[in-house]
């Protein structure tokens, strides 16, 4: 902090605070009253010490933070973007790669997020290495369109997932019918 001055000081405190998730140029202004010009060139001395980093988020805003720290997910949007963009086709990967997991694994009796998530890594379908939470995201996914269902848990207390099974049978009711009394 040689040769820093006051200001600069006070600039890189309020980042300092912020942590990982940064804080916007905006917020910074409002807490130091300072003009945007000025602000430019705080800004500039800290980036030439290497003591912060602009950090652009998903959100499009440009945010502060300390050099030496890991952006949130918040701002990154972690596995499911790539360089600030939703990333459809890894999502997709992901989705059919947990689908055959689930119908080939324990012989389609039941798996847990764990045994896909190992199978993943033993796989190693991903650069980026998922967590189960984010397994569990993906598998709430397909969920959702039905492609699987939870039907309990093993021994552990883990949920099982299955394929979803589907319905055939198809009923003569007319919701038309429902109206006429």
């Amino acid at each position: 902090f040689k040769g820093l001055d006051v200001t600069v000081r006070m600039v890189y405190q309020i980042i300092e605070k912020s942590g990982n998730r940064g804080i916007w140029t905006k917020d910074i202004r409002n807490q130091t009253n300072m003009q945007q010009v000025a602000l430019n060139k705080v800004f500039k001395a800290l980036e030439t010490r290497r003591l912060i980093k602009p950090v652009k988020s998903v959100s499009s805003k440009k945010v502060y933070m300390l050099f030496n720290l890991t952006p949130a997910k918040e701002l990154t949007g972690g596995p499911w973007y790539t360089e600030l963009e939703f990333d459809h086709e890894f999502i997709n990967e992901m989705r059919k790669f947990l689908m055959t997991c689930v119908k080939r694994l324990n012989e389609g009796k039941g798996v847990t997020l764990e045994e896909i998530r190992d199978k993943m890594a033993q796989a190693n379908v991903s650069k980026v290495e998922l967590n189960l939470e984010e397994v569990q995201q993906l598998m709430q996914t397909l969920a959702y369109d039905h492609l699987i269902e939870d039907i309990g848990v093993d021994c552990h207390g883990e949920p099982l997932y299955v394929a979803a099974r589907r319905v055939t049978a198809m009923c003569d009711f007319k919701w038309w019918d429902a109206l006429s009394p």
